[in-house]
């Protein structure tokens, strides 16, 4: 079956996570707690076909307030495709690019209301139901960290993308300041390789020293009387 996300086409079949889906099908839904869902990165609008995802567990029930689930307000790492069907999400971070593009005041008042309102009424019950997890054995710290630290990575290129995608005149200055920090990664690459005569090279960088050949070695025999 095909559902949409961002409204990008996404294969998809019975029994697979939304955010699995979104995964496979390079769709961004952000992710950083690895799907323990505690983080709400990976929150998702519901725009058609909720009929077709299983019913809200007690893990988003702890995160997500009245008002966001009545807009169609969901964590795509606890909502599984139940049925075949004409399914449509949006990620949060797409609905806020398409406020700020259409410059919708109105919308983004809106918007701000009903994330504080529900930052506001939902942290206690989320840490509440993170300290009761724990406790019964249900959410492993140590593996939640793990995932968390694996995700940083994909989350970071989300924000950047989304970034550009919703501001794409500073393309061009981030592109410059990208460039600046190279250059002084590679000169200092060279400098200290120079001065020390080794050979350390920094993450994505040259080194005009040791791309030479190596000179001859001159050996000498010492011998004791």
């Amino acid at each position: 079956m095909i559902i949409y996300i961002n409204d990008k086409p996404c294969d998809a079949k019975v029994g697979d996570l939304l955010l699995n889906t979104a995964k496979l099908n390079k769709a961004h839904i952000g992710y950083i707690c690895g799907g323990n869902g505690i983080c709400q990165s990976c929150f998702v609008y519901v725009l058609e076909g909720a009929e077709c995802l299983s019913e809200p567990g007690e893990d988003e029930k702890a995160f997500i307030s009245d008002k966001l689930f009545a807009e169609g307000g969901r964590l795509a790492c606890r909502t599984t495709i139940v049925k075949e069907g004409t399914i449509r999400v949006l990620t949060r971070a797409e609905k806020f690019r398409r406020i700020v593009l259409g410059l919708n005041v109105p919308g983004f008042i809106t918007y701000a209301q009903t994330i504080g309102y529900n930052v506001t009424n939902k942290l206690p019950s989320g840490v509440s139901s993170i300290v009761s997890r724990v406790q019964s054995g249900r959410l492993n710290p140590v593996d939640t960290i793990g995932k968390i630290a694996s995700g940083l990575s994909p989350a970071s290129q989300l924000v950047y993308n989304n970034f550009i995608e919703a501001f794409p005149f500073m393309q061009a200055p981030v592109n410059v300041v990208s460039g600046v920090a190279k250059g002084a990664i590679d000169n200092a690459s060279g400098a200290l390789c120079t001065v020390s005569g080794g050979r350390l090279h920094l993450p994505g960088s040259t080194c005009t020293t040791h791309d030479k050949p190596a000179e001859a070695i001159e050996r000498i025999t010492i011998s004791a009387k």
